[in-house]
């Protein structure tokens, strides 16, 4: 995967100018919880030689770091802008930038509500199996999954291929929506086995006051905000940001959709 890193031009300094292309993880870059291809990581290092990238995913820095860096190569090496839970845990350059804690903005007593919900409404779910950390608490974020988290990755095809037909995260996200509404929270289905919580507002359009905030930092003013991702459906975690309008949004299928459709716009 060495092929993924090297030296790149400064930000400032990039031929597409004023120009960044962000990427949602799973399943627009990797396969569902996997590591991204040799292939995935040479194309994103030929688009880096022409503009700015960045990768953005619900998930925490560490997952990043297991599916597209190696031991060797930190994933914060392949990318210009790497955010982590929407960004509030968010890099530039290799440099960490301030961070926002989901749980100081909710309150520990609305919190404990919400879990306990989420724990009694799994407990009498009947599906076909489950395993374990069915919530993961994040920095900015906990992310809910009906099955667990530790479900394997034929387990989590199965149950990804189960919800489609019964609805299961479907049914559980408009049932908090309806019993938290006065909670200020956004539920936000993603990837094959779960859905994420977190502040309105806090969803992937988050990552992007960090981007405009380079104008001040290296004067670069990106006005052309490209953000490629597959749940771009209404209710995916990916929604909010495809339809910003501050970007130029483009729905992918897999990662080798990803790659063509790089190829088809910039020529890498």
């Amino acid at each position: 995967m060495a092929q993924g890193a090297g030296v790149y031009p400064p930000l400032e300094e990039r031929p597409i100018k004023n120009t960044i292309c962000l990427f949602d993880v799973d399943e627009t870059l990797t396969p569902a919880r996997r590591a991204a291809s040799p292939a995935m990581l040479q194309t994103l290092s030929s688009l880096r030689h022409k503009c700015a990238i960045g990768s953005v995913g619900g998930s925490d820095f560490i997952k990043q770091q297991e599916q597209l860096g190696t031991p060797a190569i930190p994933v914060t090496a392949l990318f210009d802008f790497c955010f982590a839970e929407n960004g509030l845990t968010a890099y530039r350059l290799g440099q960490l930038l301030a961070s926002t804690s989901f749980i100081s903005w909710l309150g520990e007593d609305k919190y404990k509500q919400l879990a306990n919900f989420c724990l009694r409404y799994i407990s009498e779910l009947d599906i076909p199996v489950k395993r374990g950390t069915f919530i993961e608490f994040r920095n900015g974020m906990v992310n809910i999954s009906p099955v667990g988290r530790n479900a394997s990755v034929q387990e989590r095809k199965e149950f990804n291929a189960y919800d489609r037909q019964h609805k299961i995260r479907g049914k559980f996200v408009e049932e908090l929506r309806s019993r938290f509404s006065h909670f200020g929270l956004t539920f936000s289905i993603g990837g094959e086995i779960s859905f994420d919580v977190f502040p309105t507002g806090w969803d992937k359009t988050y990552c992007l006051r960090h981007i405009k905030a380079e104008k001040d930092i290296s004067g670069v003013d990106y006005t052309t905000i490209h953000f490629f991702g597959d749940k771009t459906h209404k209710g995916g975690n990916d929604y909010e940001i495809y339809v910003d309008e501050r970007t130029v949004g483009h729905a992918v299928d897999n990662p080798e959709d990803t790659i063509r459709q790089l190829k088809d716009l910039f020529g890498v």
